[in-house]
């Protein structure tokens, strides 16, 4: 299976086993809780689906390499103590908490979530003296004489022996307490997750091209030649970072991540030429809808590879911009109800303070008395601040906070402390006044988003625009009107905004009725 199948079959099992009776127990019970085991070649994303499905279920997750246990660190160490049976004393030999059971515990009591996933990496090249004690683990959840707490469900994870000599082969018994899952590469799954995190363009299209330089493990005169999912997202960052410098990216640089001769000198002259095509084209223009002649007729006699890298470079614009409004929009619904609470909390303040005055009381809200209501509104967004903070402090504790789900808490703290920044020398007379302070700011908000939205949307509308009278109505547009479709951001904005040239090649395409097989047609485009 793929890693996409794998991630949602977790999802499945830890959803069963984490399902209760309506005497709130777990109805599958520990020893019944076969541990997961994914095993696949190294770098495919096994450990970035464990931290997406954590996210996504909003629950803990405690990751552990089983390489660098001893049977000291996964056991506890042996200490003694004193017992007495039948009125005799005895030496008795007892163990600590395990490290692993402790990291368990720590989650929990600092983030404050109860139910977890304890990932446990590398289990097939666990040290020689532990290797006894894992059976036991496997069917019992135990390490030493602690277990692992109730709602913690057991996943594990390892690399068939042809790629790490460390491995052990699980024999028949230690086979038969595990589910096995499978995973093999596939650069359509993963296309999707680059498409999520912006991957750089000139590797999702490069791969687009040549597919089989995807993932590959060779054997060479020098040595084991490989490249990995792992690796492409790696050199993906770097690529960013070099390009804000201005720093010159060489062989040598892609070489550091992508370890095969072959791909290297490929990807680095695709690189070159990927560059060549975006000053070409002149790509900013096109989607600001002045596109030159000379682009539209270079790309109407230009080779397909040409055309694809071209149309790869247009999408990951519009859909890079389309992501960022859609961040908007979720960022700015999530504040609207507590900037209402926040008012309704106020609300009476001035008429309160007013009484407070006269006998020190209100039915408004004693608690309020004396205070104005710039000041309830001050001290009102600073406990919000406090408990977004402490929000995302225990979701980080918990390894369950997506980065889209940062990125958007950092939105809200950004919003509410330069709302407080500005309220506090801002002369509020009243409620009314302070609220417009705020009212003010997340107004301009508004406005940004919307002009954002009009840019992307024209840009979007520039894209079709240059695709009719460069692609006409070739493999090109198929192609263009099926990754807005797929791609879970642009499928949002143009639900949520519209788009009249969307809709209309759509249409004509009659996606709607062939959604089972674009990726067929696709396919049978040649592009693999």
């Amino acid at each position: 299976m793929n890693i996409k199948q794998a991630k949602e079959y977790i999802k499945d099992s830890v959803r069963l086993y984490l399902k209760k009776n309506e005497f709130g127990e777990y109805r599958v019970p520990v020893v019944r809780q076969r541990p997961i085991f994914l095993l696949g070649a190294p770098g495919i994303g096994k450990t970035a689906i464990m931290e997406q499905i954590a996210q996504e279920m909003g629950i803990a997750l405690v990751s552990y390499s089983m390489t660098h246990h001893t049977r000291q660190s996964a056991l506890g160490l042996p200490f003694i103590t004193q017992k007495t049976y039948g009125g005799q004393e005895y030496s008795v030999s007892e163990y600590t908490m395990s490290e692993i059971i402790a990291s368990i515990y720590d989650t929990m009591e600092q983030s404050g979530i109860k139910e977890g996933i304890l990932f446990l990496d590398e289990i097939n090249c666990v040290s020689e003296t532990l290797a006894p004690s894992m059976l036991q683990f496997l069917q019992y959840k135990v390490f030493g004489r602690h277990q692992v707490p109730e709602g913690w469900i057991v996943v594990t994870a390892g690399n068939p022996p042809e790629y790490n000599k460390s491995v052990r082969e699980f024999d028949v018994v230690t086979y038969d307490r595990l589910k096995l899952l499978e995973v093999e590469p596939d650069f359509e799954i993963w296309k999707e997750y680059a498409g999520e995190r912006r991957l750089h363009p000139a590797i999702v299209n490069f791969l687009d091209l040549k597919k089989d330089a995807f993932y590959c493990m060779e054997m060479t005169t020098k040595g084991r030649s490989y490249v990995t999912a792992r690796g492409w997202e790696d050199l993906s960052q770097m690529l960013q970072l070099y390009e804000e410098e201005a720093l010159a990216v060489e062989e040598s640089l892609v070489g550091q991540y992508i370890r095969n001769d072959r791909i290297v000198k490929e990807f680095a002259a695709y690189y070159d030429l990927f560059n060549k095509y975006k000053k070409d084209y002149h790509i900013n223009a096109i989607l600001a809808g002045n596109a030159p002649a000379q682009a539209v007729e270079k790309a109407k006699t230009a080779a397909f590879d040409e055309r694809l890298s071209l149309l790869g470079m247009l999408l990951d614009r519009v859909q890079a911009d389309m992501k960022d409004v859609m961040e908007q929009a979720t960022y700015l619904k999530e504040l609207q109800a507590p900037l209402v609470a926040v008012k309704e909390k106020a609300a009476g303040a001035d008429g309160a303070s007013d009484v407070a005055g006269a006998d020190g009381a209100s039915d408004a809200g004693a608690a309020n008395a004396g205070q104005s209501g710039k000041d309830i509104i001050l001290t009102q967004m600073s406990q919000m601040t406090g408990a977004r903070r402490k929000k995302m402090e225990n979701l980080q504790m918990a390894n369950s906070l997506s980065e889209a789900d940062r990125r958007r808490h950092l939105r809200v703290l950004r919003f509410l402390e330069e709302c407080q920044k500005v309220l506090y020398t801002a002369d509020a007379a009243n409620t009314e006044e302070a609220f417009g302070v705020i009212r003010e700011k997340y107004d301009g908000e508004v406005a940004s988003m919307k002009q954002d939205t009009a840019k992307t949307k024209a840009e979007l509308e520039a894209l079709f625009a240059f695709a009719e009278a460069a692609f006409e109505e070739g493999n090109e547009m198929l192609i263009l009107v099926t990754e807005l479709t797929v791609h879970n951001a642009s499928a949002r904005f143009i639900a949520t905004f519209g788009s009249e040239a969307y809709n209309r090649h759509n249409k004509e395409l009659m996606l709607g009725e062939r959604n089972n097989d674009i990726k067929a047609q696709i396919a049978a485009l040649g592009i693999d």
